[in-house]
């Protein structure tokens, strides 16, 4: 069986890449658990001066998690599920805290737990093959792998609007959200990797000479009526203004209302939520105890039934309405998890 990610050194690069494209490089507990060795075993070694992250063929970078295998246990104990997200979240947090500048190649599908992989990353390179997204409304889950932070740190209401449509925006767009650093044409990509092989010290300089214009983000024509929509101070809210508005804000409406609910709501305090958090451990201990309630819930399996099982694309929600998802159902999704069973980083570092 062929290695799922493959790391290296090559010159003063540590290299990993992703190796799984029958699954558009779909992380398992076994790929976080590899990329943690190495990057774990590069931290401290002289001869790697920085990390990039990367994607064995065409089709895209990273598709998310194994959402399959994340329903399968969530319908039994949901025991598989709980370790993939502690160690997808050691991971998340690993790459959040390193000492060494991390490139990821946003190279195609970037979704889920590929944004996981590339939002703590100092330098992200987007291409014309690049689509974002995190779609996790969609399936009854939640915009997690430190979604909760990043995202209502983008400009404006960006980060609420892709986390509760699960939109999907190109490289201008990422670039414009700060999603992005670098949009970089695929064709110049074995250049740049060569390059950068060779020559960690300047490693901005090598990406600057690599950037070219991707062109005006087609987000920038809606952003007023984006941010004072998704700017409301409850999902409810949003939909209605949303509703009054344009035929791109009644878009945006059409969307959100094909999507769960429940997931919904605890997309909205999640980023609340993580908006205040003191620091990054701390919104991942929270996304944690959120992940290890719902992928036990219905909306979820639900949803994986609907999208990703039967593809039907009918999902059947309970709660049905955004009305009928009570502060006391999201209270028990939210709560701490007992001491013995909180999430908790690799090492206590100072964030």
């Amino acid at each position: 069986m062929s290695e799922t990610v493959i790391p290296r050194i090559e010159g003063r690069i540590g290299r990993l890449t992703l190796n799984r494209p029958e699954a558009l490089h779909a992380l398992t507990t076994v790929m976080c658990s590899t990329c943690i060795t190495a990057l774990t075993a590069w931290r401290d070694d002289p001869a790697v001066g920085a990390v990039l992250i990367d994607h064995s063929g065409e089709r895209g970078f990273c598709a998310g998690g194994d959402i399959r295998m994340l329903a399968e246990s969530g319908a039994g104990d949901g025991r598989l599920a709980r370790e993939f997200f502690f160690l997808e979240y050691q991971l998340n947090h690993l790459l959040f805290s390193y000492p060494k500048p991390v490139i990821a190649v946003m190279d195609g599908i970037t979704m889920g737990g590929g944004v996981g992989l590339s939002a703590p990353a100092r330098f992200r390179i987007a291409t014309e093959r690049t689509t974002f997204a995190m779609p996790e409304t969609g399936i009854g889950l939640f915009p997690d792998v430190g979604g909760g932070w990043f995202l209502p740190r983008l400009p404006g209401r960006i980060g609420l609007w892709l986390a509760l449509t699960g939109a999907r925006i190109k490289a201008a767009d990422c670039l414009h959200a700060g999603l992005a650093t670098h949009y970089v044409p695929s064709e110049r990509l074995p250049e740049l990797k060569a390059a950068l092989a060779e020559n960690t010290r300047d490693i901005e300089a090598l990406l600057e000479k690599s950037h070219v214009d991707p062109g005006p983000a087609p987000l920038l024509a809606h952003r007023a009526e984006l941010d004072a929509a998704f700017g409301q101070g409850s999902v409810e809210a949003i939909l209605a203004a949303l509703e009054a508005g344009s035929e791109w804000a009644q878009a945006q409406a059409a969307a959100l209302r094909t999507k769960s609910p429940q997931t919904l709501k605890v997309a909205f305090r999640q980023l609340a939520l993580g908006a205040a958090a003191p620091d990054f451990a701390a919104n991942m201990e929270l996304e944690y105890r959120i992940g290890a309630r719902v992928v036990q819930r219905h909306d979820f399996l639900e949803g994986v039934r609907a999208v990703i099982v039967d593809k039907d694309n009918a999902p059947r929600w309970n709660p049905a309405r955004l009305e009928d998802v009570g502060e006391d159902l999201l209270d028990a999704i939210f709560a701490p998890l007992p001491a013995d069973e909180a999430w908790t980083p690799l090492e206590r570092t100072p964030q």
